[in-house]
């Protein structure tokens, strides 16, 4: 039986179209397929580099803690300090805070250790590249500050640390924006694989924290780059999870649910108040530091004082606090204990960051996740026995809901928590609690403590791409000089600077659009500042058309970026 004529040519039409797209497919991989595989190759290396520098970092603070407390399992530190004598236990923070002021002082700028927050930064606004020399200086003053009794966590410095290592690689082959932020998501993803032997959560932290988009294009090789710096963790420590549960772990009642819902509600509080108060005290240090004339290099070294001193008594709050959050985790703790040292916890956390002495805020939300969700667990049960599970449960789930909020990472640090554990059946709580907890603290602070932190720097990139490309462009790259054939007339120009009316070359267009609003006109004077009282020199002119130009072509390429 013959095919209908219109059939046939249907099925000659869809042969041609297959064959074409078949050599194009090839041409595309002769043209492409290289230089793709090359890339694969350079986020391979990138990530054993970076696994490799979280593990030494790691193994850093581990020796310091063993040299400088003497215990054997660094694990049960604070088990051990406390057979310490007591003025060991004031003064090593101490010493350790006068030598990171020491190096903060004389190898940073503004004496301030760099940490998540600038690899986002570096990310957006400077073609995925971060300070180098200040982000080694950094990552060693962390590594003191954690080995000498600085309460923080190790996931900040080694992610900047490795965001360093993609930098260097991105100059070396002179990496276009695109590249570069997608090595500095390779070396991000490696570094908290390696850290928390998470390679999925470490893949999806780099997209969802420091890329802050799920392009398709990075997907393949950031997701290399976190199973190489996995790799590199387990060859030391094998394939075992941060912490242990107990066996009896399960949500017993889909009845409890709603207590997993207040939990959540509770957990973004806890999360919101950590942040605010963290950011409070540095305001006050800031303050004090310049009413009192306190030389920046003495700063940390306060801050180890009242570390050490809070240590005597309960030093649970020394170094990244595992062996505490283990405990909520398995409900040894008693209530009056989870309370307590969840609230103490929480002031050496913000101690340390306030005073400058390094490290990050992920393992510190962690165990204050735990310690206030067992809180709520051992009450939450002792009201409504007959329908509650384990109090631990609501500890796991405290612990991703507090440090997703923090973060503001719910995807993410589910999947850390998840990982840390090594417990995927408790899934259903912990989602509940941690969908609940992001969206009151997103709500309360500008998205997470790291896009606060660099709000509070004036550089805003809580609102997304529309907010701050604006940032990225200096009047001086956009304006038409003197002698552009389609300048301004001088004479209107000059009429305008005696005006006041004029912008800066080296002011960027996120201040330079609003005088276009305020006044109405096609263009503004572009001039040079003069030194002291000196008249502004005439450089140019602005065009209002010519600054939308610019920002539509950034918003372009942004959304071609995130969607490709």
């Amino acid at each position: 039986m013959t095919q209908p004529p219109q059939s046939k040519g249907f099925l000659q039409t869809q042969a041609r179209d297959a064959a074409a797209a078949l050599r194009n497919g090839w041409r595309v991989l002769l043209q492409r397929g290289p230089s793709q595989v090359q890339f694969w190759f350079i986020a391979l290396v990138i990530g054993i580099a970076a696994g490799f520098a979280a593990l030494f970092f790691r193994m850093g603070i581990n020796a310091l803690q063993h040299t400088l407390y003497g215990v054997e399992d660094v694990r049960l530190l604070h088990s051990f300090a406390e057979s310490l004598p007591w003025y060991l236990i004031l003064l090593i923070p101490v010493c350790g805070g006068l030598i990171v002021g020491f190096l903060l002082h004389y190898f940073t700028p503004d004496a301030r250790v760099r940490s998540v927050a600038d690899v986002i930064e570096g990310a957006a606004l400077d073609n995925g590249r971060v300070e180098q020399r200040a982000g080694l200086v950094s990552a060693l003053a962390s590594m003191i500050t954690l080995g000498s009794g600085g309460s923080s966590g190790r996931e900040g410095p080694v992610v900047h640390l490795a965001a360093v290592i993609s930098s260097r690689v991105s100059d070396w082959i002179k990496a276009d924006g695109v590249t570069g932020r997608d090595l500095l998501g390779c070396a991000v993803a490696a570094a908290v694989s390696a850290s928390f032997n998470a390679p999925i959560a470490g893949a999806l932290f780099a997209l969802e924290v420091v890329l802050r988009h799920f392009a398709v294009h990075s997907f393949a090789p950031i997701v290399i780059a976190s199973v190489a710096g996995t790799v590199i963790n387990r060859l030391e420590f094998g394939d075992v999870t941060e912490f242990s549960l107990r066996p009896d772990e399960a949500l017993q009642f889909y009845v409890e649910l709603p207590a997993f819902l207040i939990l959540g509600l509770v957990s973004g509080l806890i999360a919101v108040a950590f942040m605010r108060g963290t950011f409070w005290a540095e305001d006050v240090a800031n303050h004090l530091q310049r009413k009192t004339g306190l030389p920046r290099w003495l700063r940390p070294a306060v801050a180890g004082l009242l570390l050490g001193a809070l240590a005597i008594f309960f030093p649970h709050i020394i170094g990244v606090g595992y062996e505490t959050t283990s405990a909520a985790l398995t409900g040894e703790l008693l209530l009056y204990e989870a309370i307590i040292f969840a609230a103490l916890k929480a002031l050496a956390a913000t101690i340390t960051i306030a005073g400058r002495m390094g490290g990050g805020v992920f393992s510190p939300s962690l165990m204050l996740g735990a310690l206030s969700g067992l809180a709520f667990g051992l009450i939450a049960t002792a009201i409504f026995p007959d329908v509650s599970g384990s109090q631990t449960l609501y500890a796991l789930a405290g612990m991703g809901a507090v440090a997703a909020a923090v973060l503001g990472a719910p995807i993410s640090t589910t999947l850390i928590v998840f990982e840390l554990t090594g417990d995927w059946q408790t899934g259903l709580a912990v989602m509940v609690a941690v969908s609940l907890s992001t969206a009151i603290a997103s709500r309360l602070v500008h998205r997470s403590f790291f896009l606060t932190q660099l709000e509070r720097r004036n550089i805003h990139l809580a609102a997304g791409p529309q907010a701050y490309l604006l940032a990225m462009f200096r009047v001086g790259k956009v304006m038409r000089p003197m002698d552009h054939e389609n300048s301004a007339p001088q004479e209107k120009l000059l009429t305008l600077v005696e005006q006041g009316i004029y912008t800066d070359t080296n002011a960027t267009l996120e201040r330079a659009l609003p005088i276009f609003e305020n006044t109405g006109l096609d263009y503004v004077p572009v001039v040079q500042l003069a030194p002291g009282d000196g008249p502004p020199a005439l450089e140019g002119a602005l065009f209002h058309v010519d600054a939308l130009k610019a920002y539509n072509r950034a918003l372009a390429a942004t959304a071609a970026e995130e969607h490709s």
